[in-house]
């Protein structure tokens, strides 16, 4: 094994490992500081190849059952580690374009949607392992809505709900959870790849070409069955409903990135673009232009496929 590959992963791997410790220690940065972890892994991957990927992986995931415990090591490697060292390696697949029905001389690059359309399938997986650990479900949400609601009604009496909002709020936060918990998460891991791409094609190490997000980032088409299914399940109650909730988010999320991706691309040479833009980022935390901007997402799916010359020799796995 080249030693160049061996370091890197296990300097890829401390890094991963101290991030998380970091969010830790940190509970107010503690989202971004542990998707940040995702990103030394993504970096390795994506510019040294699989096995540097998978090394950072082993090496954190040992770190992290020493210095914290197993436990601690396991769900780091569930919600960032093994994401990210896959998406790198979806990333750095390439098959003669020929295949395809194109030239002979071009390569084709597993394209974006379908990364996308793992990531959301991953994340989705690790939110449930995650419910299923810690027995997420109505009597847990049950509780929190309960102290919510005691500590509400100290600090304002005359304000505090009735038994009625309360039965609602509770059946709306049993879903709400799972689903937003799923779309932040895949849109921080996307922001790491994306910056790893960056960081990567920058040092001249990139596998990949660096590609035009706004034209490249869509979902796959086969992903919106996956999001109608989750809005099926969301109304049929019980451990399905929160399945289908955080279907919903993950998925969701993919379909809002896929959207502000089509904006971009749809607004280019505007000479109003800028405000336009900012305008409809800021709009997204309110409900309805969230959903707009997911409906743009659903309605501009593809899979677009990067082209490049084909290189004499392979390197991805190096």
């Amino acid at each position: 094994m080249n030693q160049t590959v061996l370091t890197t992963g296990i300097i890829a791997g401390i890094a991963a490992t101290l991030l998380v410790m970091g969010a830790n220690a940190q509970p107010s940065f503690a989202s971004v500081l542990y998707a940040s972890s995702a990103l030394p892994v993504l970096v390795a991957g994506l510019g040294w190849g699989n096995r540097t990927a998978i090394i950072a992986i082993i090496t954190a995931a040992i770190l992290g059952a020493v210095l914290v415990t197993p436990m601690f090591a396991l769900a780091m490697a569930i919600f960032t580690l093994i994401p990210a060292g896959w998406l790198s390696h979806l990333a750095n697949l390439a098959r003669p374009a020929s295949e395809l029905g194109g030239p002979d001389h071009l390569m084709a690059w597993y394209p974006i949607s379908d990364i996308l359309l793992h990531l959301c399938g991953l994340v989705t997986a690790a939110v449930i392992i995650l419910g299923m650990v810690i027995g997420y479900g109505p009597q847990l949400t049950d509780r929190m809505v309960d102290l919510m609601a005691e500590s509400f009604n100290q600090q304002s009496p005359g304000l505090a709900p009735n038994a009625e909002s309360l039965a609602q709020t509770k059946v709306l936060i049993v879903l709400m959870l799972p689903m937003i918990q799923g779309g932040i998460w895949v849109t921080l891991l996307f922001t790491a790849f994306y910056l790893a791409i960056r960081i990567v094609s920058r040092s001249g190490r990139a596998l990949r070409p660096r590609e035009d997000m706004p034209s490249a980032l869509r979902m796959n088409r086969n992903a919106i069955f996956v999001f109608l299914a989750g809005i099926v399940l969301m109304f049929a109650g019980g451990v399905p409903a929160m399945i289908g909730a955080t279907i919903c988010g993950t998925f969701g999320a993919g379909f809002l990135m896929a959207g502000f991706a089509s904006l971009h691309f749809r607004l280019r040479g505007k000479d109003w673009r800028v405000p336009a833009l900012v305008l409809a980022y800021l709009s997204t935390m309110m409900l309805l232009p969230m959903i707009a901007i997911v409906i743009v997402g659903l309605s501009d799916t593809r899979r677009t496929i990067a082209l490049t010359p084909a290189r004499p020799t392979d390197n991805t796995d190096s």
